[in-house]
């Protein structure tokens, strides 16, 4: 097996691992939470957008010069860990990285049109979904 093949297999079983993880601990602080403060307000989506916009702006830096284990690294905490945590901090990334770059005008747009879109959109499925099954809702 070429070794670009095995780097990719080797990335793609971190990201699994990872993903694993993630899912599990958005699924168990998404518990506590609704236990502890109850359901009026989704408390375990916020935490972990905002825990894993915090864990994602650290590991963005702080992984630019650990040389190629980065690599294996991003590939199990942000894409795994994270991704499934949240996809909420891939999008403060993108936002991160845009305003460190010559392209820091794009962060509001950027913002602006995936918050909107991401309504629409969600707004847009479930209509669909509503009709689908027979009902407005």
């Amino acid at each position: 097996m070429p070794v670009q093949a095995w780097v990719w297999w080797q990335q793609l079983g971190l990201v699994m691992a990872g993903g694993a993880l993630g899912a599990a601990a958005r699924f168990w602080l998404g518990g506590v939470l609704m236990r502890h403060f109850g359901s009026g307000f989704p408390w375990g989506t916020f935490a972990v957008n905002m825990i894993g916009s915090f864990a994602a702006g650290f590991l963005a830096i702080w992984l630019e010069s650990r040389g190629p284990s980065a690599l294996y690294w991003r590939a199990f905490l942000m894409v795994g860990v994270l991704g499934a945590l949240t996809t909420y901090s891939a999008l403060m990334v993108e936002c991160l990285l845009f305003a460190r770059s010559d392209r820091q005008g794009l962060v509001p747009a950027y913002l602006a049109v995936t918050l909107v879109g991401g309504l629409v959109l969600v707004w847009l499925g479930s209509r669909l979904a509503g009709l689908l099954r027979g009902s407005a809702w």
